[in-house]
């Protein structure tokens, strides 16, 4: 059995507490040691790690791209070491209030319908459920568990891929119609678009243009707080938008969505993803429990969207699942 007498886990919570901290001195008042003692500590890690970790200046510290790769593993280790004596001393019973909070189509599609089954499995914990787009500061809204679609933003949030859809831009038969169906993205110009109140990490619509993607965005002609609210824009023949196929899969195949422009679609997918914090403490058994409940029950099979021979459109599901 190889033995070490290096305290590994010891020196991870020093490093985390130094960067959470944003210095030596803070952070070995916390830990009542020496701002030189943590110091000497960092530095023997670096030595046997063989990396630098901390750009050191006198006004501020950095983390080096190998620290942050650190930083963001040490996190997770020392949040399942807490966790495992925190259940282990708890008798692992998940149990107390849980607070979740969700994009509204996937919330609404995919949690609420879970909810009945989870309760019924976990007797001992109660639900608050909130419904939103909004990216919400888990801290500051008091909040367990975010539900996320879409590219995360670099924060200090543990994150797990639950599901992935791909997406569509879609348009109802009322609006084309009436204002006719665009050949190539650059018609898209003269159609009206529907937008979002909020900012998006992809701005425009990507499509494909011989061996490169261009992003191509028609005018907002409205603009909505959350998906829901521009799928129903988008039945009600207000202008184009583009979708995740988990929330208007149905609609494709009732004919009450048409795709656009399918062919020249690169069959992106979005990512969903529960992200919690993962350093402040112990993770509670009880988030620990909808979690992977919500990993064991949700199954999208990010189907892809094919023209049957009478020029219907319906989804071809992966058997095998997404989730």
């Amino acid at each position: 059995m190889v033995r070490s007498d290096t305290n590994r886990s010891g020196e991870m919570e020093v490093f985390v507490r130094v960067v959470d901290r944003a210095g030596f001195t803070a952070a070995a008042r916390s830990l009542r040691l020496t701002p030189s003692g943590v110091s000497k500590l960092v530095s023997r890690m670096e030595a046997r790690l063989g990396a630098r970790l901390i750009n050191r200046s006198t006004r501020k510290l950095q983390l080096t791209p190998e620290g942050e790769a650190f930083y963001q593993r040490a996190v997770r280790i020392l949040a399942e070491i807490q966790e495992a004596e925190h259940e282990a001393a708890a008798g692992a019973t998940p149990r107390g209030h849980l607070t979740v909070n969700s994009n509204i189509p996937f919330g609404s599609l995919h949690i609420l319908p879970l909810v009945p089954r989870f309760l019924a499995e976990h007797p001992g914990i109660t639900l608050d459920i909130v419904l939103t787009d909004t990216v919400i500061d888990l801290m500051q809204e008091r909040a367990d568990i975010a539900i996320r679609a879409g590219p995360l933003q670099v924060s200090r949030l543990i994150a797990r891929k639950l599901a992935t859809s791909r997406m569509a831009v879609v348009a109802s038969p009322d609006y084309l119609a009436k204002h006719g169906t665009p050949k190539t993205p650059t018609e898209l110009a003269n159609h009206r678009g529907i937008g979002w109140t909020f900012p998006r990490s992809i701005r425009g619509w990507p499509f494909r243009k011989g061996e490169r993607i261009e992003e191509v965005l028609p005018p907002p002609m409205v603009r909505a707080s959350d998906g829901e609210s521009v799928r129903r824009l988008v039945l009600g023949g207000a202008g184009m938008a583009r979708l995740a196929l988990f929330h208007i899969g149905p609609d494709i195949e009732a004919g009450r969505l048409v795709p656009v422009l399918q062919a020249l679609n690169p069959g992106d997918r979005e990512d969903i993803h529960a992200v919690y914090v993962g350093h402040a403490g112990p993770l509670p058994a009880r988030v620990r429990a909808f979690i992977d409940f919500l990993s064991r029950h949700i199954r999208l099979d990010d189907p892809t969207l094919k023209r049957t021979a009478d020029g219907k459109w319906k989804l071809v599901r992966n058997r095998k699942g997404a989730g």
